[in-house]
């Protein structure tokens, strides 16, 4: 079925939720109106359904092709990616002086979720280029900055990040690609790299490749981990393209899905292309710190992952409505005259519903995220700016884990919608099953994600940004009974219930907070054994904060008369949400409560 860009959630978000005019009101974006992110959203769902979106299929049918390692791209990918290019989705918001568009990152999240929703495997390329792209201006040279960051801007390069070895995976202490110092300020890389999105194509000239690699005298383990730049095609001093460097595509992997991105096994000094033995290889920073610099590449991909995940589901939803919407198969609970549309049965309905709230929730957090980071660069306030660059941190490793175990509850769903005919490939209903499942693993599992958001982001200060977050979100709570007070009869029982289940939430929330502060220093298994139910936890209840805000937006909006159906709709579906989907959050307490007992059993249980 055709893909729809969910413009009017997407505008709806940006502005009750995410504090659209606020951003617009930072220094630096003087120029971006409120009348130009509208045109931006327009044009982009334009293109999005129309160039982007109909590779979908294609993608998963007709997956990339190898040969003597040159690597030929899904039929249509090609031309996708030169309009993408062309049209300047790529620059969307890096800065203006290197060919960008300088916009908030809350702007470019929509269509960047938008894309990922399209054509999940066709958006890893813009998503990692963009990595990329921070990475070097973060801290590349400026002489780096003016080789690569225009030509990747423009969509001319593409970028990668090379991290995985078959001995080095999550844990990259083990990296053991060698880079050796040449004597001019170049490097000679050998090595072998796998599970390499996009790193070999025909979609652009060049692909900048950013290397994890080991220095001779290196100290072992993480400290002796450096940076480098590895470029495809080696790039002469008046920027154009110079001999073919020593790193070499040796296969690409078959997997479970995201069938049309080539995820490829590199090989580093291998003896072939031109540049002789060795893949020429330059330095990024400062050697041993590369890591470091590596991770601002991956907090941008966790971000963009998170985003693909809300991508996945709203493009699984959508599928399953429409087939529920078509699909007459009995009569109704409550009697009828004959079959009717299986979106009438309440089970259905209730499927759908839980996808609908899973995907809107996620969308919300994510965006709200996405203005914290705006804030926390440009916001003239220095102690507004730590705020906000600390809540957008806590906040990562929440978009990437929820929104990602949220697709792939979603895209189950989707099957189950379809019944039968969901487990047939030629529904479609599966594909977006096997692409989600990706999610929660790449770019750090959820593991990675949860004790990141235990170790790095809660008991690094103390709980101080986790306990802000929950005293945001008892004023939501003020705000709701005044909302219940004022509301009609029909409303006022789904709003005091949303509250009710809330605050509940709320309450299971702080608790595994403290759990979590009080357990670190006698039991710190026990807090590792809960991170992941945290994790979740956290999800679960920032997206029902951000829906019962949601609520509250839609319920001045009917109040003061407006008719749009779309209020009634998203009331329905936060009122949903805080129905089903926020008590699951009492359930994860629990389990998180019970760390040191889930720990326990495991070590009894020999399970190690």
């Amino acid at each position: 079925m055709p893909y729809v860009t969910p413009l009017q959630d997407f505008r709806f978000t940006l502005k009750a939720l995410a504090g659209l005019d606020d951003i617009l009101k930072l220094p630096g974006f003087e120029e971006v109106t409120p009348d130009l992110v509208d045109a931006i959203l327009d044009e982009n769902a334009r293109f999005v359904e129309q160039a982007i979106a109909p590779l979908n299929v294609p993608g998963d049918t007709q997956p990339p092709r190898w040969d003597d390692g040159q690597v030929t791209t899904t039929p249509g990918f090609k031309q996708g990616f030169a309009e993408y290019a062309a049209s300047g989705w790529q620059g969307l918001q890096h800065p203006a002086q290197w060919g960008g568009q300088g916009l908030p990152k809350l702007v470019a999240a929509a269509p960047s979720e938008n894309i990922q929703a399209a054509s999940l495997a066709f958006s890893l390329c813009p998503m990692l280029t963009d990595g990329v792209i921070e990475a070097l201006l973060t801290v590349g040279s400026d002489a780096q900055r003016q080789a690569y960051v225009p030509n990747l801007i423009a969509g001319k390069w593409t970028g990668t990040m090379n991290l995985t070895e078959s001995q080095a995976g999550s844990d990259l202490a083990q990296v053991a690609t060698r880079a050796v110092p040449q004597g001019d300020g170049s490097y000679r890389l050998s090595g072998q790299k796998i599970f390499i999105t996009y790193g070999e194509h025909d979609l652009a000239e060049n692909i900048i490749h950013l290397v994890l690699a080991r220095t001779p005298d290196a100290p072992a383990g993480v400290k002796g981990i450096s940076l480098f730049i590895v470029p495809k095609f080696l790039v002469n001093d008046d920027g154009s393209l110079g001999a073919r460097n020593d790193v070499w595509c040796a296969s690409l992997e078959h997997k479970l899905g995201i069938h049309g991105s080539p995820t490829a096994v590199l090989l580093y000094g291998s003896g072939k292309g031109d540049a002789g033995e060795g893949a020429v290889g330059y330095l990024v920073g400062e050697e041993n710190r590369g890591l470091e610099y590596m991770f601002i590449m991956m907090n941008a991909a966790r971000f963009g992952v998170g985003q693909q995940g809300i991508g996945v589901s709203e493009r699984a939803y959508q599928h399953a409505l429409a087939y529920a919407q078509e699909r007459v198969q009995g009569r109704a609970v409550e009697g009828s005259a004959g079959p009717v549309a299986i979106a009438r049965h309440p089970d259905v309905q209730r499927m759908l519903l839980t996808m609908r709230g899973l995907t809107e929730a996620a969308r919300a957090v994510s965006f709200v995220a996405a203005a914290a980071h705006d804030k926390g660069v440009h916001h003239p306030d220095a102690e507004v700016r730590a705020r906000n660059r600390a809540f957008y941190e806590y906040l990562v490793p929440i978009v990437k884990g929820f929104s990602t175990e949220s697709a792939v509850e979603v895209a189950s769903l989707g099957i189950q919608v379809h019944g039968g005919m969901g487990f047939i490939e030629e529904t479609g209903a599966a594909q977006y099953y096997r692409d989600a499942r990706i999610l929660p693993i790449y770019e750090g599992t959820t593991a990675i994600q949860a004790n990141d958001l235990v170790g790095r982001k809660t008991l690094r200060d103390g709980g101080a940004t986790a306990y802000a977050c929950i005293a945001a979100m008892r004023d939501t709570l003020k705000a709701l009974d005044g909302a219940a007070a004022r509301a009609t009869p029909a409303d006022r029982e789904g709003l005091s219930l949303l509250r009710g289940n809330l605050d509940h939430a709320i309450q299971a929330y702080e608790g595994a907070v403290a759990f979590i502060l009080e357990h670190a220093q006698s039991n710190i298994r026990a807090v590792y054994a809960a991170s992941v139910p945290y994790l979740m936890l956290a999800g679960i209840v920032h997206g029902g904060w951000q829906m019962a805000r949601a609520a509250l937006a839609c319920q001045r909006q009917l109040a003061e008369g407006v008719t749009d159906p779309f209020y009634r709709t998203k009331l329905s579906t936060a009122l949903f949400y805080g129905a089903q989907i926020l008590p699951r959050a009492l359930a994860l307490s629990a389990a998180v409560r019970a760390g040191d007992v889930a720990d326990a059993c495991g070590v009894q249980g020999h399970i190690a």
